[in-house]
């Protein structure tokens, strides 16, 4: 296969993307934003393309999220890079929300951050046996962005709320019963999806002819908790209210959130009650607003350090704790920018 990261083809009526950095999880770097957006731009121009394949080399991972090293050398450094990629990577992400035409992610593995960025604004997104979701940015002082301002918040009760603060990692039952996933097939018939697809065979009948049984969703035992445990109206009552329950899955949840960078966690919470209010292209220019302050901070590269660099596990958060952080500093992440984020 060829060396280039990021590989496009027309095959009969689809436009095939195929993410090409197995090694790394098929991170998402600017050159693969880069060069996916024109192409993206002109498959929508194009009558003879009637839908667009997403899918990406290897079985380990659809999208393993952003190349994390990259923005945090970036910012580390105060070049440019952290900024125009997260620029670039939102307006390919809001491209992909409003593309006129079908775009069909088939996701395994590992799908997180910038992997479900690319795949869960799409028309369709089939996920398969090996599929892993998260969005468990909070652990290394982020916050869930490529678009987690918009759809989080659209899942089903307080489901949105309890992912973004906890990272908790979903399967394709759980993906299928909150509506991340359209779809769920074997992995081993992905090849054959795409073969039908680049023959001209209707779309939506070739998935439907796919889908299988996923299971139970496991996340559907416990939803009744997420829904009356997180209506609660600050993270430190959030957290109240989980420790005042008996049950060991709201101890445990209340143990893993208390991993979390405190400032990841307020900033999180207050995405969610916005971003619910807020159509798709203000969302995206609330996560510039974000990454850009969050680029000035401690808790993203201590977060970083800790999971990516050293491996040691043991963030220093600063603020440690949730108490000490005012509404006033948080006022100031979510406050414009001198320069906005803008669209294509």
């Amino acid at each position: 296969m060829s060396d280039a990261e990021i590989l496009f083809e027309r095959r009969g009526p689809i436009g095939l993307v195929v993410l090409n950095r197995p090694k790394a999880l098929n991170a998402l770097t600017l050159t693969m934003v880069r060069e996916m957006t024109p192409q993206m731009q002109a498959w929508a121009r194009d009558p003879a393309v009637k839908a667009v394949v997403v899918r990406s080399a290897g079985d380990r991972g659809f999208c393993a999220g952003g190349d994390i090293r990259a923005l945090y050398e970036s910012g580390r450094d105060k070049t440019s890079y952290a900024s125009a990629f997260w620029a670039e990577e939102y307006r390919l992400n809001t491209l992909i929300q409003e593309f006129p035409k079908p775009y069909v992610a088939l996701v395994q593995g590992i799908v997180m951050g910038g992997g479900v960025g690319l795949s869960v604004h799409g028309t369709y997104r089939v996920a398969c046996e090996t599929t892993t979701f998260a969005m468990p940015e909070s652990g290394i002082g982020l916050f869930p962005d490529v678009g987690g301002t918009y759809f989080l918040p659209r899942l089903p009760g307080r489901t949105g709320l309890y992912l973004a603060l906890t990272g908790a990692r979903l399967k394709a039952a759980d993906m299928r019963h909150l509506g991340i996933a359209t779809h769920v097939a074997p992995y081993a018939e992905f090849d054959a999806i795409v073969d039908k697809l680049a023959a001209g065979a209707d779309l939506s009948g070739v998935l439907a002819a796919y889908d299988a049984p996923a299971g139970d969703a496991p996340i559907a035992a416990y939803e009744s908790e997420v829904n009356r445990l997180f209506d609660g109206n600050s993270v430190e009552d959030i957290l109240a209210r989980l420790d005042a329950d008996a049950g060991e899955w709201a101890a445990q949840t209340a143990a893993t959130i208390r991993t979390k960078s405190p400032t990841s966690l307020k900033i999180g919470f207050r995405q969610m009650i916005e971003g619910a209010a807020l159509p798709f292209r203000d969302c995206m220019q609330l996560e510039f607003r974000l990454t850009e302050r969050i680029q000035q901070g401690h808790d993203f590269y201590e977060g970083v350090r800790a999971t990516i660099i050293d491996k040691d596990g043991a963030p220093q958060w600063k603020p440690a704790r949730l108490e000490d952080i005012t509404d006033a500093a948080i006022d100031a992440y979510f406050a414009p920018l001198q320069k906005e984020w803008t669209a294509l």
